[in-house]
């Protein structure tokens, strides 16, 4: 760094002379002329104050900003997200406001990027096509976009950015005491109820705005084959609790569940099959509470985690299919695998054949604990690693050795 930068630095933002303000940056950046006759121009860049972002001379930070990017908007915009958030918008949180916001000027209100829905779908696309495209879509949606129940920056009373917690901002619009409101819900106190237990907010292609999957008793209206007939201003009381209300319907099913050497601790639990499935209505198949890896995520974060760390992604587990190998109800296997071998499940999808040459089988004892024999998790750790490969060592010279003690150097 050269002096002068130096004690440019050091002399923090600079002021320029009386009356030169931006008209002098202009005299360069002619770009600024059309920026300018934008319907929506920043006050300091309509005011012409270029150095209330900018220091015109030396920059420890990218485009000659006098701070790092959020800092600067701070400077004006403090108080646009709340100070201690319930829930945070990830550009806010990680200080990317350039993501949504043209600094200096837009076709759009707040200088936006690009306008209302489009601006969300740059991220979440697949949300605001289900949105705008379903049959069955939300009035909220239609009238106002993401915005109308959600808040860009950051929520102080709710997850998900909205802006008020979920049962709340249903009933600011839905009022449970008309008498068509009680009919489509079967007479069933539901006002205290969780509404996306069954209706997707995002909008629907089914009557009613019900999630995809809906459970049978749901869709046919039969809400007395798990619940009490309804009392009116008390809540649906189930027939029985856990287990022991599916089992009615589900009866085989629990029966072979349960009848296995290995029972995964999420049925064998007194809330059971609700630890993983909705009762009522769900977006992904199987009633499931959410994607596999959501949902194993619950009490398997610590696996989750380490395969978004793993260079070298397993597939299953990646695209969130750990039923691929594993059975999520009960199995005769350890670790609840769908089959006994380690080889025979590796090889539903690799031909280790072709893969390496490298003796594997039940007959082979590995060489580090002879209680094992060697197999393909003698190598890889099927859930991913620091390294490439999925092994456990930053190196093959360095895995290799660990059996091949003649080798080392």
């Amino acid at each position: 760094m050269t002096l002068l930068v130096a004690l440019l630095l050091a002399a923090g933002p600079a002021k320029l002379l009386p009356g030169a303000t931006g008209k002098v940056c202009i005299d360069c950046h002619g770009d600024f002329q059309q920026k300018m006759k934008k319907a929506f121009v920043h006050t300091p860049v309509k005011s012409q104050q270029c150095t209330g972002c900018h220091n015109p001379h030396a920059s420890q930070h990218g485009k000659l900003l006098s701070a790092d990017a959020d800092k600067v908007c701070s400077t004006c915009h403090a108080a646009i997200a709340p100070a201690q958030p319930k829930s945070a918008h990830r550009p806010v949180a990680e200080g990317k406001c350039a993501s949504c916001h043209d600094p200096h000027s837009s076709e759009n209100r707040f200088e936006l990027v690009a306008a209302g829905n489009q601006l969300c779908a740059s991220c979440h696309k697949a949300l605001v096509e289900q949105a705008t495209g379903a049959k069955v879509a939300h009035r909220p949606v239609e009238q106002g976009g993401c915005i109308s129940c959600h808040d860009s920056h950051g929520s102080a009373k709710a997850e998900h950015l909205l802006k008020q917690e979920e049962k709340a901002l249903c009933l600011s619009c839905h009022k449970p005491g008309g008498p068509g409101f009680a009919k489509a819900h079967g007479n069933y106190a539901v006002a205290q109820s969780r509404c996306t237990g069954c209706h997707d907010p995002h909008g629907s292609d089914r009557k009613g705005m019900l999630y995809n999957t809906v459970h049978k008793p749901v869709a046919s209206a039969q809400c007395t084959e798990c619940h009490l007939p309804p009392s009116p201003g008390k809540p649906a009381m189930l027939k029985a609790q856990g287990v022991a209300l599916c089992t009615d319907c589900h009866k085989q099913q629990i029966a072979t569940m349960l009848g296995k050497a290995r029972v995964h601790q999420a049925v064998i639990d007194p809330n059971a099959c609700l630890n993983c499935h909705s009762p009522h209505a769900a977006r992904d198949r199987g009633l499931l509470r959410g994607k596999l890896t959501q949902v194993c995520g619950t009490c398997h974060g610590d696996t989750i985690a380490r395969q978004e760390r793993s260079p070298t992604p397993h597939a299953p587990v990646r695209d969130g299919n750990c039923a691929t190998c594993h059975d999520p109800h009960s199995s005769d296997n350890v670790l609840m695998m769908k089959r006994a071998s380690t080889i025979d499940t590796c090889g539903s999808c690799h031909d280790y054949q072709k893969h390496t040459s490298h003796p594997i089988g039940e007959k082979l004892k590995d060489p580090r604990n002879r209680n094992l024999t060697l197999d393909c998790l003698s190598c890889h750790r099927v859930h991913g690693t620091e390294y490439k490969h999925m092994v456990p060592f930053p190196t093959t010279t360095d895995l290799c050795v660990k059996c091949h003690e003649g080798f080392k150097r």
